[in-house]
């Protein structure tokens, strides 16, 4: 089918006519509105210690622990050529931070709340000057001193409010954000965006509330990538998965799949299903029509019962040319 060539999987004829109507559309942030990895955008230290140091210090110490926070910090480090030390007497607090000696120094790298909380709040507001409010601080203390701050930031995909644009130009009347991020990266990211709602910090079920509440301002569509998108992408009308990257359980629970990483592909796949819809119900019209025409030419003696039979396959054949023509661009 078309939709497949272009690497969008859509199962089943219902998912089609679901995807033809929809009026809401839910959207998962991480990985959906954005890339979905995090990179450093910028690093303040302290005086007297290079970035470079810095850098190194937290990344040998995030060699212990398999966060993606973590790992994206290791992956800058060793993408700068940083030769990084084995970290011992690591201890990680989960979600939070971690602590432990890198060539003899005692090292933390956490949230600043994780940090404050080992060693007081002393330096954080001269590093924190001009922070973007959508990015994550990553604080770094080296033996019970500040150093330095890692800010990370996730990436919008490139024409996401090209598409948005777009997809009201097709009839979609509202847009909600729906995300288990921070209240205050979930606006960020939402600022400048043709987004109605934000609704954030949500857990599973709640991405499941939001989807069902907004059933009375239509067809809802959600669109997710991770495992706890699969409850909320199987509770709408109809589910689409960004299924290049994202969990095998989101891409089960959808009803459409994008095969390829480009959240661009959602214009096309609705493009496609309401055309198909379109001629679809042009076909039934079409065959009923010239079908009851000849059942009253038949009925009025002006048609024989074996011109009768030839007409209906001529009927027929004609509605499924017709059909085919949702198979060409």
């Amino acid at each position: 089918s078309r939709a497949a060539r272009i690497g969008i999987l859509i199962k089943g004829g219902r998912a089609i006519e679901m995807l033809a109507r929809i009026k809401v559309l839910v959207v998962d942030k991480t990985g959906t509105l954005t890339v979905g990895h995090a990179r450093i955008v910028a690093t303040k230290v302290a005086d007297g210690i290079a970035e470079t140091e810095v850098l190194r210090l937290a990344a040998s110490l995030d060699q212990a622990s398999k966060h993606i926070i973590a790992q994206t910090i290791v992956e800058a480090a060793r993408a700068q050529g940083l030769r990084l030390a084995v970290p011992t007497e690591v201890v990680e607090t989960a979600g939070e931070g971690v602590a432990g000696l890198v060539d003899g120094h005692r090292v933390l790298v956490g949230g600043p709340a994780f940090i404050t909380g080992k060693i007081g709040a002393g330096g954080f507001s001269v590093l924190s000057k001009g922070r973007p409010p959508g990015a994550l601080a990553v604080a770094v203390a080296v033996d019970g001193k500040l150093v330095g701050l890692l800010t990370l930031a996730d990436e919008l995909r490139a024409g996401t409010e090209e598409l948005l644009r777009a997809l009201r130009g097709l009839g979609i009347e509202r847009v909600v954000l729906a995300t288990g991020d921070r209240a205050e990266v979930a606006t960020f990211i939402a600022a400048g965006l043709s987004i109605d709602l934000v609704r954030a910090e949500l857990t599973p079920d709640q991405k499941i509330l939001v989807v069902l509440s907004e059933r009375k301002n239509g067809p809802v569509m959600m669109i997710g990538d991770g495992v706890n998108d699969a409850p909320a992408l199987a509770a709408a009308d109809i589910g689409l998965a960004m299924g290049a990257k994202g969990a095998a359980a989101s891409a089960e629970a959808a009803d459409v799949v994008l095969l390829v990483d480009r959240l661009d592909h959602v214009l096309p796949a609705i493009q496609i299903a309401r055309r198909s819809r379109r001629i679809a119900l042009q076909s039934v019209a079409v065959g009923i029509g010239l079908s009851a025409i000849a059942m009253v030419v038949a009925a009025l003696g002006q048609l024989q019962p074996v011109e009768g039979a030839l007409l209906q396959e001529v009927i027929d054949v004609a509605v499924i040319f017709n059909a085919l023509r949702a198979l060409r661009g």
